[in-house]
């Protein structure tokens, strides 16, 4: 990946080496069922769980904490990587809404290391990096794209480029209001309408993924495109509950199978199009 021509972001933060305080999540009354689905809903890729809880269960919502930044972000390679690449989804979303006489408005992206407060609640390594639409910020411990490669074999900068892309896919249909009308949804919704919902939402964050990768051709590299498949294929919901149970429950899923997160990458990567990601209205996954 191509990563070192990039223009770096400014809306990086590094929480890394401080303390900080944990944000509280609302109470409410959370069965068995909606706990497994919090947990393996954003172990990887997904909303911090205490989000998810907190929407299942009908509580109220978490309490914002600020934490001391760092004066600047470390100028270490790793960082100066996720900072160009922030700032590549920066450039690419924000030629996408001028086309439609939008303004893209950036998220933030926090670096940390173990745990943070964040509007959503706490955010823990253990998580994988999430999006907290209540702060409009991305958070990622960088120990992930480590976990990435010893646990699911999956290594190159341009899948944990994917990585970063998904999230501020999130954040993209957080400006646009889908988040929104999702969650709400799913208040209303049973566990099993409410998971096939978040699969929806998910995918289209992996078709917004592509359309990144697609604005931004001049970065990829042979067998970047490969290694993004790889990291779609391998934090399928199907994958990971094969892995973690041996057995495979559909009705659980909440970020869709392998094949269905590497269809909707594909699809955003060839079209380039935010039309082709309507997950929503799709009638085959």
């Amino acid at each position: 990946m191509k990563w070192e021509g990039e223009r770096q972001s400014d809306n990086v933060e590094d929480r890394r080496g401080g303390g900080g305080g944990f944000g509280g999540i609302g109470a409410g009354k959370v069965g068995i069922g909606t706990l497994v689905i919090a947990l393996v809903g954003g172990a990887i890729f997904g909303v911090d769980p205490g989000t998810i809880l907190a929407l299942l269960s009908g509580g109220g919502g978490p309490v914002p904490v600020q934490q001391a930044p760092r004066a600047e972000p470390a100028n270490d390679p790793e960082t100066r990587f996720v900072r160009a690449t922030l700032g590549s989804t920066e450039d690419a979303w924000a030629a996408l809404f001028s086309s439609q006489g939008a303004q893209y408005q950036p998220a933030r992206l926090v670096l940390f290391e173990n745990a943070t407060g964040t509007a959503c609640g706490t955010g823990r390594s253990a998580t994988g990096p999430f999006y907290c639409p209540a702060d409009r910020q991305v958070y990622i411990d960088l120990s992930f794209f480590r976990l990435m490669e010893q646990r699911f074999k999956v290594e190159g900068e341009f899948a944990q480029a994917y990585v970063i892309a998904h999230e501020v896919g999130h954040h993209v249909q957080n400006l646009l209001g889908i988040s929104d009308q999702v969650h709400n949804a799913q208040r209303s919704m049973s566990e099993t309408e409410g998971n096939r919902l978040s699969v929806r939402l998910e995918l289209q964050a992996d078709c917004f993924a592509g359309i990144w990768a697609n604005q931004r051709r001049q970065i990829i590299e042979p067998g970047d495109v490969e290694a993004a498949l790889a990291a779609a294929t391998a934090i399928g919901d199907d994958a990971l509950q094969r892995q973690s149970q041996g057995t495979v429950v559909p009705d659980s899923f909440t970020h869709g199978s392998s094949a269905q997160r590497v269809r909707w990458f594909r699809r955003g990567l060839e079209s380039g199009s935010v039309e082709q990601c309507n997950t929503f209205e799709a009638r085959q996954l």
